[in-house]
């Protein structure tokens, strides 16, 4: 095959979900000479079950770009739609990030970069069709690709009986079967609902009692007055619990904190849950609280799960366990680079501007959790990150020294003095 090399760019994006889109918009804005590499919002539309809805409120939702011209409120007042304090359906976002691309990043290219590679002055991105591409700074967007945790007991079982629910766009195929969901949090309680609703008999297995998220105390039953001052005050993304939401609008005063504070915060704050709405659909659904998963093996056509009360014998399996920040886990570093990237169990250590221990490269959403907080880990900060990666790379530029006066793509020196920071 017949390797093709094209011009360099300043910053080679690879991920073309939220963070990925608004890092490339404001790198745009910014006359950085940015590429995008991957099919936008892919992992939103192939590895979310169709029918659930997102859990961050409306506010929280907008993809970020500089001016503020592609928010959601602009793309619902355009496409005639109304706005809803929470539970926007995964359709309606999926709409949204694909009019947000079309407008702020229209030039995204939908192939896939299989690995990246140190380069002359930057880096080299071999794409899926072997094409290459050099650029002198990458950013890692990918979110939670790769990531999923499948506990030890479901290892080696095969894909017809145990899944994760991150491999499925609809989970009508189960109709009529008998399926176990594996966990509490919000994709478990909700593909449970979904699965419910599709003709599944459903037991969620998971090891203690389900947190509702946001539900109304009785006072607020009794008054919508008290409704109306919780909301008020309420941080704008409400992630994470009273007392630590409003700090977790903030990242840079997170990544200042001590490293052991910053996971006592994210842990608190990304704790299992699901939100209060998710509960009337939840009637059907018998809940197996309390109970470890001890082995897992299989049947015939079956799945046998061994419980702490006994043995229950399904169809299938959905994990729906949640997500663990391997930045290893991506499968697009070569291993010399990766080795370069200073880490915390799998997580990138980054400075400002979301450079890594490797000069030049930039993680960015889920993978910066570890170093920012957990706002990382929604699509509310994104904004924060796509300034920060920008803010980054104009300074690194301003400290370099071009070969001419121009520091576009290709016509600049990485700077001598690289190192994050």
């Amino acid at each position: 095959m017949n390797t093709r090399v094209h011009d360099d760019c300043e910053v080679a994006v690879i991920g073309a979900g939220p963070y990925g889109l608004a890092v490339a918009a404001h790198l745009k804005a910014a006359a950085v000479a940015v590429r995008i590499f991957g099919d936008p919002m892919s992992f939103w539309r192939d590895n979310m079950p169709k029918g659930m809805r997102l859990r961050s409120p409306w506010n929280a939702t907008h993809i970020a770009d500089p001016l503020g011209q592609f928010s959601l409120d602009v793309f619902a007042h355009r496409h005639g739609i109304a706005p809803v304090r929470n539970q926007l359906p995964l359709a309606q976002f999926l709409r949204y990030g694909e009019w947000f691309q079309q407008q702020a990043v229209p030039e995204v290219d939908a192939r896939k970069v299989a690995r990246v590679e140190r380069g002359s002055g930057g880096f080299r991105l071999r794409l899926e069709d072997d094409d290459l591409v050099h650029a002198r700074r990458v950013v890692v967007a990918m979110g939670l690709a790769r990531q999923e945790i499948r506990p030890t007991p479901f290892a080696d079982l095969p894909a017809a009986l145990v899944s994760h629910a991150c491999e499925h766009a609809t989970l009508e195929r189960w109709r009529g079967k008998r399926v176990a969901v594996i966990g509490r949090g919000q994709s478990a309680c909700e593909s449970a609902a979904l699965l419910h609703e599709a003709g599944s008999e459903v037991e969620l297995v998971c090891r203690g009692p389900i947190r509702w998220i946001g539900a109304p105390s009785g006072a607020a039953r009794r008054g919508v007055r008290v409704s109306r001052w919780r909301d008020r005050l309420r941080a704008p993304s409400a992630v994470g619990p009273p007392g630590l939401e409003w700090l977790n609008e903030l990242p840079g005063v997170e990544h200042r904190l001590p490293a052991r504070l910053r996971s006592w915060i994210s842990m608190r704050s990304l704790r299992a849950g699901a939100a209060w709405w998710v509960k009337p659909g939840f009637e059907g659904v018998r809940v197996l609280a309390g109970q470890a998963v001890i082995e897992a093996k299989a049947e015939g056509d079956r799945v046998a799960l061994r419980l702490a009360d006994g043995q229950r014998d399904y169809d299938h399996v959905l994990l729906a366990t949640g997500y663990r920040i391997d930045v290893g886990r991506l499968g697009v570093l070569a291993p010399e680079l990766l080795d370069g990237v200073a880490r915390v169990d799998g997580a990138a250590v980054l400075a400002p501007g979301f450079e890594s221990t490797v000069p030049g490269l930039h993680f960015v959403g889920s993978s910066a959790v570890h170093s920012f907080g957990p706002l990382m880990r929604f699509i509310a900060g994104a904004g924060y990150a796509a300034r920060g990666v920008t803010r980054g790379v104009l300074a690194r530029r301003a400290r370099s020294k071009p070969a001419s006066g121009d520091a576009t793509a290709g016509n600049f020196r990485p700077a001598k003095d690289a190192v994050p920071g």
